[in-house]
């Protein structure tokens, strides 16, 4: 797989973690401390799965800008969910900040995508000369 390949499964799998964590973290509220087994076994899947696709993007992408979209999205995703079922109380303004969360998280993308693709075209012009 091409440098270029990986790092966009890296962000498929970084953005399919992060939607794994909202899942755990909803499942971890849902087992009441672990005495409901459905929940229990869901977070423990979710979880580890969430923290292996982490780890697989961790190897492609910056470690700050992987974990921080990560948790930026996965919280965001958890807070929408408990608004959506009524666990958590929505507001306009929380629904605006969570917005906000989403959209830092696509500047971090797009600002990793712009130093990539700098990084990539500065060794080009050094392999070059």
């Amino acid at each position: 797989m091409s440098a270029k390949n990986a790092n966009g499964a890296a962000w498929g799998v970084l953005l399919a973690s992060s939607v794994l964590e909202a899942v755990w973290a909803t499942a971890l509220h849902a087992s009441h401390g672990f005495t409901q087994p459905g929940p229990t076994t869901l977070f423990v899947v979710a979880l580890a799965l969430s923290m292996l696709g982490l780890g697989y993007a961790a190897k492609h992408l910056p470690i700050g800008t992987a974990y921080a979209i990560w948790t930026g999205i996965g919280a965001a995703l958890t807070v929408a969910w408990a608004m959506l079922t009524g666990t958590e109380t929505a507001s306009l303004l929380k629904a605006l900040f969570l917005l906000g969360i989403i959209g830092c998280a696509i500047g971090l993308k797009l600002v990793g995508d712009k130093a990539d693709r700098r990084e990539a075209d500065d060794r080009a012009a050094a392999t070059a000369d």
